[in-house]
């Protein structure tokens, strides 16, 4: 009778065990279908982190020391709050995505269509497209020139122009290869390892060049405030990448990682750019140029900061292109759904081709970088980093529900991206013009 009731007992606490265990496998289940609810990829924290790394550190490391030749120290203080400012910006950014419970935003311009209506679509669209052609097309600036000077006087040696189509048609292998985000974070790593090489080998370089030529004079100031707009203006293209955050961010298995991933790597691309900018306009002062290796004695060292620098900014260009031919493909409804496999796959790679065939362009044709990236940090991303996620945050949440000390920063970023996008805009286009008629 004991053993029977012992029996029994065990095969009610089995019956209980396994209703239990059915629970906590169904908690699972919810919290995995929470987690992708929306669709959402099995990218990790790692994914977001080399992905916004990759895509906002590179050539505007390259162009802060001469964004302090042109505004003075003052840009320690412009680099802190510019940095506050975008990582905020790019964490509202994603809150705008979820403002309706259970319902997910796909980009940027459906944020500034659901704050805005269809001005604000235009203007989303406008500033989006700039940048996500803008930003790739001046890496093959980089790209180009950078094999010129590295081939010069060899059997190697191209123009500038035949450089910029060979990488064009090399990049274009992984943007038909490539289908989301979620699978370019190997180069995304790549590319954030070889610009903390170029960083380390200016900060040791530019300090000892300058100690082994004290009769050099070097020039700083404090402030020059003519030279302020266009400073502004390189400091926010170092920043830019907010176009791009919805996709990473929907690449992320566990998306609430995102805040951490954005903060995470921002914060590193602040320390690249202060062991960059300091340590460059210290050492060259108001003769610095962009990018910053150009003004390095020819050696081991600028050959090397070369090189990894035209890895880097090859590695970024596909997330750009990613980024636009995956919007553009939901647009026309590319899929596997409507088209079977083979044809969206043909789809895909005539929207990726032409994508492509549009950056070789531009960039054969505004050969200048350190103005072209005033004109794209000026135009576009003084709208996308301070400007727009701003004023759509504050539209879709609300006004009086958000701390004073909150309103404020809000307010402080919005002026200065006005005041860049504004002023840094029309220096740009005047330097360019300078450029052309020379």
């Amino acid at each position: 009778m004991i053993q029977e009731n012992y029996a029994s007992s065990d095969t009610s606490s089995d019956k209980f065990s396994k209703v239990e265990q059915t629970a906590i496998d169904r908690v699972e289940d919810d919290r995995a279908s929470d987690i992708n609810e929306f669709g959402h990829g099995n990218g990790s924290f790692l994914t977001a982190y080399f992905n916004v790394v990759c895509v906002v550190a590179g050539t505007g490391t390259l162009g802060l020391p001469k964004a302090f030749a042109e505004g003075g120290w003052l840009g320690i203080l412009i680099l802190i709050l510019a940095s506050a400012m975008a990582i905020y910006s790019g964490i509202v950014l994603i809150r705008c995505l979820y403002h309706q419970p259970g319902k997910r935003l796909h980009d940027y311009k459906a944020i500034g269509t659901a704050a805005f209506g269809w001005p604000g679509y235009i203007v989303a669209s406008v500033l989006h497209f700039l940048n996500l052609f803008g930003c790739p097309s001046l890496y093959l600036v980089l790209a180009g020139g950078n094999m010129v000077s590295l081939l010069k006087g060899t059997p190697g040696e191209l123009t500038y122009q035949i450089w910029v189509v060979i990488w064009g048609c090399f990049l274009l292998v992984p943007s038909l290869i490539l289908k989301t985000l979620k699978e370019v974070t190997v180069i995304s790593a790549i590319g954030a390892i070889c610009t903390m090489m170029a960083v380390f080998v200016v900060l040791i370089q530019g300090p000892m060049y300058r100690h082994s030529h004290p009769e050099i004079p070097v020039v700083h100031d404090g402030v020059i405030w003519e030279g302020f707009p266009l400073a502004l203006s390189t400091i926010a293209f170092s920043f830019g990448g907010n176009n791009t955050y919805p996709h990473a961010e929907h690449a992320l298995k566990k998306p609430h990682q995102w805040k951490w991933a954005v903060t995470a790597g921002l914060s590193t691309c602040v320390g690249l750019y202060f062991l960059t900018a300091v340590p460059g306009y210290w050492s060259f002062g108001n003769t610095t140029q962009s990018p910053i290796y150009n003004s390095l004695p020819d050696g081991p060292g600028k050959l090397l900061s070369t090189i990894v620098m035209t890895i880097h900014v090859i590695f970024a260009i596909p997330i750009y292109s990613t980024s636009f031919s995956l919007e553009f493909e939901r647009f026309i409804n590319c899929s596997d759904e409507r088209f079977g496999k083979l044809g969206a796959w043909v789809g895909r790679a005539i929207i990726r081709t032409v994508t492509m065939g549009i950056l070789v362009v531009l960039a054969c044709f505004i050969p200048y970088f350190d103005d072209f990236m005033g004109l794209i940090g000026a135009l576009a991303n003084c709208g996308l980093v301070f400007l727009l996620p701003i004023l759509c945050y504050l539209k879709l949440t609300g006004v009086r529900n958000k701390p004073w000390y909150e309103l404020a920063f809000c307010a402080l970023t919005v002026f200065l991206g006005i005041v860049g996008c504004v002023f840094g805009t029309i220096d740009a286009i005047k330097a360019l013009i300078r450029d052309f008629n020379s």
